[in-house]
């Protein structure tokens, strides 16, 4: 029963009830501690919003360790585990949100960044949270709030409640489409579901005025599931409408929800539909019982994986379940080695599915109940997005990849909001000089930018990557070509149309904390470092491996070999490119360069492999994607370029690399797999 949720003569209203708890997340951690123990009591208008925490990621919400656990009421017993005070220890002890008897949690920008893992909202709705307020949320969180029926406000409402006053329940939902309004009041996503099932629900085919589409909106359009005797002839932002899912994909980290959550709204004996276009991965957690850390998760894990064996075997999904202990790799990696095609609709349980975008199709990140509809259902509810162009041209210098592209797209765009929900399109004539591997990093890290996913245009380059592997049996190059989406002429997007050139991008890193705290490398001083990572579905690519082997071959050349004090990791995205690096002789380069090589998988981006730091003093340089604080282990950790980490590695600090740095004699030309 709900403790803010009434009716009052016959409105259906939110008050806070006498008694009732609000939690203030400030910057000041000292602050949220007093609230906890109840020694501080705050309201909004003792509050001045700048001092409230921006960027509260889901790793704060809810570490690796406490996702290893499947039921939600578990896992809210550490809710915000991660959030750390000054000396390193947990602001939030074990059920102190629990225990706390808070109704409302408040907090600042961009609520909810990073993974799309839906335990964050979890850990505060089975916590007693009802009402999360925060100046703006990550697109993947805010959806996962609307799935669980999790009411999201304004500090001004807020306000409103703590003098006493009771709001209509429709003014929460007004600023949404009358769909995802519906599943708010309905309690979340399942309910809705069943009632359009029933037919007591129904959503409304697109109406409207057309305009020139870019390349989402023509391919939602293609995709709209109508109902008997609708039809569309084109969608625009803000447009709600279901949307027939091709393919989609869940990891060990994310199934046993999804299978747990299948069951109980439809029983053991529950069906999806077209199990062939859906796939299991083992990628996530195969190596974290090598870290000292997680070693204690052990049993937890392989409940986590037994789980995930048990579903695929009841749905039939395609199975990529590790074999003798190896991995095929990381799910975005080989989803777009395999089956993604151009145009396509895709949905999966990790954020970072927008890699697929690359490809020319729209894909990103669900929480486990959206995942679980959709793959019951065969379709899902969509809000047609805002895009934001990005012009690309020149070319790019050496020494400098797109990981740096996309870092000062982080810098300069994502921390104004720019990019916040909206589909980043990377086009122009910049992008054909991108080899395929690098577009996928562009695309991989829109949800680093807040936004809703990444995709490419298409070309030539990428219909012979897809002939090459496959993926689109029985095509010509030709014939690939013709399925590209393309984006109208005159299209129109919401966040703009940005030039970037290319030949002015320098070389960057993200400093510890955050993807979008930038800066040239010029411009960094003197940064030693002791570990340096080069994987995880960002780095792991078969030109990612071609940057590593530049530089070490090189270093090697040049007699130089890895700086003392300092740990190299390379960890191959797939078997795949795995191997491609040993037919390359790249694996031999690593191996006598003294590099510690890992067989394909996730890991140490997400602290559950080797290459994560064990102490807080020490500092990582890293090509993955994400460095929130104890992400990747408890010291400092800079985001950099393939190129960057390798020549780090051997610089025993962070360096940009230039070809001839190591005064090599004889120097690898880049080999690519163009």
């Amino acid at each position: 029963m709900s403790k803010l949720h009434t009716t009052e003569n016959g409105q259906r209203v939110v008050s806070l009830p006498d008694g009732a708890k609000v939690l203030y997340l400030t910057k000041d951690r000292e602050l949220i501690k007093k609230q906890l123990s109840g020694e501080l009591v705050l309201q909004m208008k003792d509050v001045d919003p700048a001092d409230l925490l921006d960027d509260i990621n889901t790793d704060v919400m809810t570490p690796a360790w406490v996702c290893f656990r499947h039921r939600p009421e578990d896992i809210a017993l550490d809710a915000y585990a991660g959030l750390l005070d000054d000396n390193g220890e947990r602001v939030f002890g074990t059920r102190a949100l629990m225990d706390g008897g808070f109704s409302v949690i408040v907090s600042g920008q961009r609520k909810g960044t990073g993974s799309s893992r839906e335990t964050a909202p979890q850990c505060e709705k089975w916590s007693g949270i009802e009402l999360v307020i925060a100046s703006s949320f990550a697109p993947i969180h805010a959806r996962n709030n609307v799935n669980l029926g999790q009411l999201m406000g304004t500090y001004e409402q807020l306000a409103e409640l703590e003098a006493g006053n009771a709001i209509e329940l429709d003014e929460f939902c007004k600023s949404y489409d009358p769909v995802t309004a519906e599943i708010l009041k309905a309690g979340g996503l399942f309910a809705f579901n069943k009632a359009y099932e029933a037919g007591k629900a129904h959503v409304p085919a697109p109406i409207g005025e057309c305009r020139p589409m870019n390349m989402a909106e023509k391919i939602i359009l293609s995709h709209l599931h109508l109902e008997e005797g609708q039809s569309a002839d084109c969608v625009r932002p803000g447009d709600t409408c279901l949307v027939n899912v091709d393919a989609g994909y869940s990891h060990e980290f994310t199934t046993a929800q999804v299978h747990d959550f299948l069951a109980a709204e439809f029983g053991d004996d529950y069906k999806i539909k077209h199990p062939d276009t859906f796939a299991v991965f083992e990628d996530h957690l195969l190596y974290a019982d090598g870290v000292a850390k997680m070693a204690p998760f052990a049993a937890t894990i392989q409940v986590l994986r037994d789980m995930q064996i048990e579903f695929q075997k009841h749905t039939g999904v395609r199975d990529y379940s590790a074999k003798d202990g190896v991995s095929p790799g990381i799910c975005h990696q080989v989803a777009r080695s395999e089956f993604l095609q151009p145009g396509m609709f895709v949905q999966a349980t990790d954020s970072h599915t927008c890699m697929g975008g690359a490809s020319n199709c729209i894909a990103y990140g669900v929480g486990a109940t959206e995942y679980a509809g959709l793959i019951q259902a065969g379709y899902t509810f969509v809000r047609v997005p805002e895009s934001i162009r990005f012009e690309l041209i020149g070319q790019l210098a050496t020494g400098v990849t797109a990981k740096d592209v996309i870092l000062h797209v982080l810098e300069t765009h994502a921390v104004a909001e720019s990019t916040l929900d909206s589909v980043m399109e990377f086009g122009g004539p910049g992008l054909v000089t991108l080899d395929v591997d690098e577009r996928a990093t562009l695309t991989n890290m829109a949800t680093e930018c807040t936004g809703k996913t990444g995709i490419c245009e298409g070309d030539e380059r990428l219909a012979r990557w897809l002939d090459r592997r496959g993926v689109m049996p029985g095509k010509s190059v030709e014939e690939i070509t013709a399925t590209f989406v393309e984006p109208d002429e005159g299209a129109h997007y919401d966040g703009g149309v940005h030039t970037i050139d290319l030949s002015a991008i320098q070389p960057m890193v993200a400093k510890p904390g955050d993807p979008t705290y930038g800066e040239d490398i010029k411009d960094l001083g003197d940064v030693k470092i002791d570990i340096a990572y080069g994987g995880s579905c960002t780095a792991g690519k078969h030109t990612d491996m071609d940057f590593y082997a530049q530089v070490l071959a090189e270093a090697e050349a040049g007699g130089r070999s890895l700086a003392p004090g300092v740990s190299m990791y390379i960890q191959y995205g797939s078997e795949g490119v795995r191997d491609y690096a040993k037919e390359k002789g790249y694996l031999a380069i690593f191996e006598r360069m003294g590099v510690t090589v890992i067989q394909p998988g996730c890991g140490a981006c997400i602290g559950c492999g080797p290459g994560v730091s064990e102490t807080p003093d020490q500092v990582a340089v890293s090509a993955i994607n994400r460095n929130f604080q104890g992400r990747s282990g408890p010291g400092q950790l800079y985001l950099a370029s393939p190129l960057t980490v390798a020549a780090s590695a051997v610089a025993g600090h962070i360096v940009a690399f230039t070809p001839g740095m190591f005064r090599a004699e004889e120097v690898l030309s880049r080999t690519s797999e163009e």
